[in-house]
This record gives structure tokens, sequence and C-alpha cells, in this order.
């Protein structure tokens, strides 16, 4: 498991929804919705099992599959997840 630094969130990336941009068709799909997996000391509104909304393109991919890390100040909402 990975461990956040600094500003940082480990987000895994919630496939089941695609991105609410619109895109052309022949686009790649966009996800942008995922769950807080760990979360780096100097984050102060996020925690671990938050489901987030964050701006597309503000992530590095990890090498784990489904992954990635993000800054704190591309997080652009918390929702409630749907069951």
């Amino acid at each position: 498991m990975l461990s956040a630094i600094s500003d940082r969130i480990i987000v895994e990336l919630d496939s089941q929804n695609e991105s609410a941009i619109w895109q052309p068709e022949n686009s790649a799909k966009v996800v942008n919705k995922g769950i807080v997996l760990s979360t780096g000391p100097l984050v102060l509104h996020i925690k671990k099992g938050d489901h987030i909304v964050f701006h597309p393109f503000d992530e590095l991919a990890l090498p784990e599959k489904n992954m990635v890390v993000i800054r704190e100040k591309s997080v652009l909402a918390i929702y409630e997840k749907e069951v």
C-alpha cells in the first residue's frame, strides 16, 4: 500500500462513472471521481474514505492499476456515494 506525503492524496478511480465534462464521441473517457485511499499530513479538508471529484488532468498515474495521486487543491468536491 502506498502512503501519501505532503499535500498529496492517493485516489482509487471510480471506473463506474464517467466525467461530467462533455467530450466528443471519439475521445477517451475521463474519470475524475474516486475514493480517497491515503492523505498526506498537510491535507486539511479531505480524509481517507471520502468520495471526491477532482480536476481532470491534474492527476499523476501510479503503478497500481486504477490509482492516481493528486494535490489537495485539485479536489473540487466531496460527495455522498449513491447506493
